[in-house]
């Protein structure tokens, strides 16, 4: 491992090794955010390196020329042994192997599967890291963590505690991660989600989506049980009768995919919804969210959405759940439209008070792209997080 001094600082020749972790580029929130720090990272102090346990995605082509990518090897990744954590000891022994031979001087780990590879394996090879927790734990790791979640709350416990820092991408979160793993209080630091507003915006403007005249909302997410949509097919069925009249029809577009598109598929078509399209995954999501009239989050919780983050950055409005991280997208303004969690009367309420209301529409707009400039500028956040790896090593 390279050694440097806190007053050796990095030159063009001498860079730090920094090791981004995450378990695909498939297009997911860790995995865009992840792709913003490799993109932002001060190439004068940092060379980049990204470690992935399964490189797969569409976001695989943009990732920078210049970053380094290792992943496991075939014989790692599958393991024929049955024992638990078998595969979990594989992978600790491949990171730490390729931290001692690619001399990685800092790890910056993204997601709970990454942290508890990384806390064993860079405490094995005397590699500081700095975690990042996307979720509130509470919420997130029951939901995710079916078998020995015990065992692999204790992990996490413990990775968390050897980490030189711990970033949590919203207050919420980070209590929630006090609290449920025990930490020592201010052991975990706030750096919010940025959002790159200038690229979000090109990619949105290189294919114009066809749409009619019809009130058309839109909902980008992974289609799983805490993203609740459920609850916004039932609000859409509600209103039927209850929409105004003098207004356009609505139409939904659903994009993404999950484990309940089919059930989903199913509860659309029992209720004979047909004002709802399903357009799966797509690799520009930012021209539909440009496209519509406003973008729905119905979450049963989140961290920080970067759904969100990307409508408000393209001017397009936003309803959403009333939680976690989420709600702090508001702060002395009215930005966003709320509904209740697991309501869906109240979000149908939201969407029928966005439309009967333009005049607060620019109003909220205007109010969104002050908070994003205070609050998620991509360079002030990735400066943040350049100064936590500095100080790790």
């Amino acid at each position: 491992m390279n050694a440097n001094s806190v007053t050796d600082l990095p030159t063009e020749t001498n860079r730090l090794r920094v090791l981004a972790m995450i378990s695909s580029m498939r297009g997911g929130g860790s995995e865009q955010q992840t792709l913003l720090l490799l993109r932002h990272l001060d190439r004068r102090r940092f060379d980049p390196h990204l470690f992935m346990t399964d490189p797969t995605g569409d976001l695989l082509k943009e990732i920078p020329s210049d970053v380094t990518i290792h992943t496991l090897g075939e014989q790692q990744s599958l393991s024929r042994l049955h024992l638990p954590g078998a595969i979990l000891r594989q992978q600790i022994h491949h990171l730490k192997t390729l931290l001692i031979d690619q001399r990685i001087d800092v790890i910056y780990d993204r997601t709970f599967h990454m942290s508890r590879i990384a806390g064993s394996a860079g405490h094995k090879a005397s590699v500081p890291r700095v975690s990042t927790i996307v979720s509130p734990p509470n919420h997130a790791l029951p939901l995710l963590e079916n078998r020995y979640r015990w065992l692999k709350k204790y992990q996490l416990r413990r990775a968390y505690l050897r980490s030189k820092s711990v970033i949590a991408v919203s207050q919420q979160t980070a209590r929630s991660a006090e609290k449920y793993y025990r930490l020592p209080p201010n052991h975990v630091v706030t750096i919010a989600n940025p959002v790159d507003r200038s690229r979000i915006d090109q990619l949105a403007q290189l294919e114009k989506v066809e749409r009619d005249d019809r009130w058309t909302f839109a909902c980008v997410a992974r289609m799983t049980e805490e993203k609740g949509h459920r609850d916004l097919i039932e609000a859409i069925h509600s209103l039927e009768e209850t929409w105004p009249i003098e207004l356009e029809p609505i139409h939904l577009w659903l994009i993404g995919d999950g484990p309940l598109r089919r059930e989903l598929e199913s509860q659309a078509s029992s209720l004979q919804l047909h004002q709802v399209s399903f357009l799966g995954t797509q690799g520009n999501p930012w021209k539909y969210i440009h496209a519509a009239d406003a973008v729905i989050l119905p979450s049963h919780f989140e961290g920080m959405p970067n759904v969100a983050l990307e409508a408000m950055s393209l001017r397009t409005a936003v309803i959403a759940t009333r939680i976690g991280g989420t709600s702090e997208l508001e702060k002395d303004r009215p930005t966003l439209w709320w509904a209740n969690p697991h309501s869906p009367e109240s979000i149908a309420n939201a969407m029928t008070e966005l439309a009967t209301r333009p005049d607060e529409v620019k109003q909220r707009l205007d109010a969104a792209d002050n908070l994003l400039a205070r609050h998620h500028d991509t360079q002030t956040q990735i400066n943040k997080i350049e100064s936590l790896l500095m100080n790790a090593v």
